[in-house]
């Protein structure tokens, strides 16, 4: 029996009461989000506690500094490998019950690296295998993680809860690797006190899983129509990708900054060592002057951008980038070091937090885990690329040479970016569209899956109104192809110059429904200014064709 095409459209729940405050604070008054953001607080801490302790471990198991700078890799590639697949599936199955799981995958994969290192069965290899497979979870778990955001808090609290969230990380990132280095320190061997903080980073993420446990979430966007598959999630997730501009401009700038800057965190250590003469103490609280200048950072970041502009703040927070590698290049006083660090955390907060809001503000509901799922992709994909990059410098010449020749990358490319701006000019609504009308019937038995169907719309637009009409129906193509059209055409008829005819692709009559769903109140303003220039002042005529497959005689 075919599927019967729904007439109503989706449905849409509001989960909270707009909450009205100047405090930064203030998404902590809402006790799901408060309870979510301790626990996490919690479990970054002790992810920086390993990530302190991983790596001071294998600078005594090799002295190669190719392999120390393969931790970050190792830590970012499995998000740029698996970060379309992690947006998919967070916007396909139940985020929930996805998180649960891949909490529990980092839980396991952590507790046996920790019985490894106790026993002394750890090699740089095997390190670096744990501590990959350990972010395969944290990279299929991260898109559904930020994607919860909007169902916690009210759209106006999100750029506070991305502070926040950012706090959280940079909290654990202050604490976490002194923590770590004072652990690994406390102990004769470094495998003791590595093993013993692997195992306490295990424990943290009990915290996280007990939260979603007893969450009873209700989604913000609930389709009536089944499942995307994989294969066709991430593809509509890549087609809104290529035609956002905004979307586009965020990622690039992630990109080159987390590129460049990668070279603070995966040289960080090797500095430590062999430039400033520290053991794993000094590096934690080198490690740990990071965190502390972004947690400064989240504190006042809303502030900050309301005064300068996103764009100018992370421009200013690129040049100080530079000036940082340069010192981690040239100056061997610990103390100059660690002020530098400290300023460069809030550097950094305020860019990345600046870009994930841009992400998280500039795409609807229905494709807001693939979005992120690029972004961190993107984001990640940068430091691993990055880590690999000045590693191998370092490895063939010298850190200093890599720290400078990271330094010149960011100020060569900067007047090059800046030119992608994000967060200007009003935000678009992307509250889901009520349509007025029903969906189209499918005649007979026909099956919605057949395709691919061809959508025509016809205008009679007067020769004065031409170029008005063409300048606003190039905008609505954006519309047509970010959500769900494979081709798009406008084509003026050759004999009568006034008639237009407007024609876009589906694969399926299905994907044609999911496109209704996906409509936008931004799209529906676009698309109603175009249908106002039809001369009769009336929509103009739309009409549906299935391709005409060939049927054995």
């Amino acid at each position: 029996m075919p599927f019967e095409t729904p007439n109503s459209t989706p449905e849409i729940k509001p989960l909270l009461q707009p909450v009205t405050s100047s405090s930064g604070f203030a998404p902590l008054r809402i006790a799901l989000f408060r309870d979510r953001w301790i626990a996490s607080t919690v479990s970054n801490v002790g992810t920086w506690m390993q990530d302190t302790a991983a790596t001071w471990l294998m600078t005594t198991l090799t002295t190669s500094p190719l392999l120390i700078a393969l931790m970050q890799a190792a830590a970012s590639l499995p998000v740029l490998i698996l970060g379309l697949l992690a947006g998919a599936t967070a916007d396909i199955f139940d985020r929930r019950r996805l998180l649960i799981f891949w909490q529990a995958w980092m839980l396991a994969t952590v507790a046996v690296l920790a019985v490894l290192t106790f026993l002394g069965h750890i090699s740089p290899w095997a390190l670096l295998s744990f501590t990959f497979l350990m972010n395969v979870g944290s990279a299929m778990n991260n898109p559904a993680w930020q994607a919860i955001v909007p169902e916690l808090v009210p759209r106006e609290l999100i750029p506070d809860t991305v502070s926040l969230n950012s706090a959280s990380n940079n909290l654990a990132r202050a604490v976490g690797p002194a923590l770590g280095g004072l652990m690994v320190a406390s102990f004769k061997g470094v495998d003791k006190g590595a093993g013993s903080v692997f195992l306490l980073n295990a424990l943290s993420f009990a915290g996280v899983i007990w939260v979603l446990v007893n969450w009873k979430r209700v989604p913000l966007f609930k389709s009536v129509l089944p499942a995307e598959r994989i294969e066709g999630s991430i593809r509509s997730g890549l087609r809104y990708v290529r035609y956002s501009p905004s979307l586009q401009s965020s990622l690039i700038r992630a990109f080159t900054f987390t590129f460049f800057v990668s070279a603070v965190w995966s040289l960080l250590a090797v500095v430590a060592n062999r430039d400033l003469h520290q053991g794993a103490m000094g590096y934690g609280i080198l490690n740990g002057s990071l965190g502390l200048g972004a947690v400064i950072a989240a504190t006042v970041l809303g502030k900050v951008r309301r005064r300068f502009g996103a764009s100018r703040m992370i421009a200013v927070a690129t040049a100080y980038m530079a000036l940082t590698l340069l010192v981690m290049a040239r100056v061997r006083s610990p103390g100059i070091i660690i002020a530098v660090l400290i300023a460069a955390g809030f550097a950094w907060t305020s860019t990345m937090a600046t870009l994930n809001t841009s992400v998280q503000l500039a795409v609807p509901a229905w494709v807001q885990a693939r979005a992120l799922g690029t972004y961190l992709m993107t984001f990640q994909g940068g430091l691993a690329l990055g880590s690999i990059t000045w590693g191998f410098v370092a490895e063939h010449s010298s850190t200093p040479v890599a720290l400078v020749a990271a330094a010149a990358g960011l100020l060569v490319t900067l007047p090059v970016v800046h030119r992608f701006r994000i967060l200007e000019g009003p935000l678009p609504d992307h509250t889901p569209y009520q349509w007025q009308r029903p969906a189209p019937q499918l005649a007979g038995e026909s099956d919605v899956t057949a395709g691919p169907v061809r959508v025509s719309v016809e205008y009679v637009v007067k020769a004065e109104h031409y170029a008005e009409f063409t300048k606003a129906i190039h905008q609505l193509r954006g519309v047509r192809l970010r959500d769900g059209a494979i081709r798009w055409g406008i084509y003026r008829d050759a004999t009568d110059p006034e008639r237009l005819n407007e024609t876009f692709l589906m694969e399926s009559w299905l994907d044609y429904l999911r496109s209704r769903e996906r409509v936008t109140a931004e799209d529906a303003a676009i698309r109603d200014r175009v249908y106002a220039m039809n001369e009769s002042g009336e929509r103009p005529k739309v009409s549906y064709q299935i391709y005409a497959s060939e049927v054995a005689g």
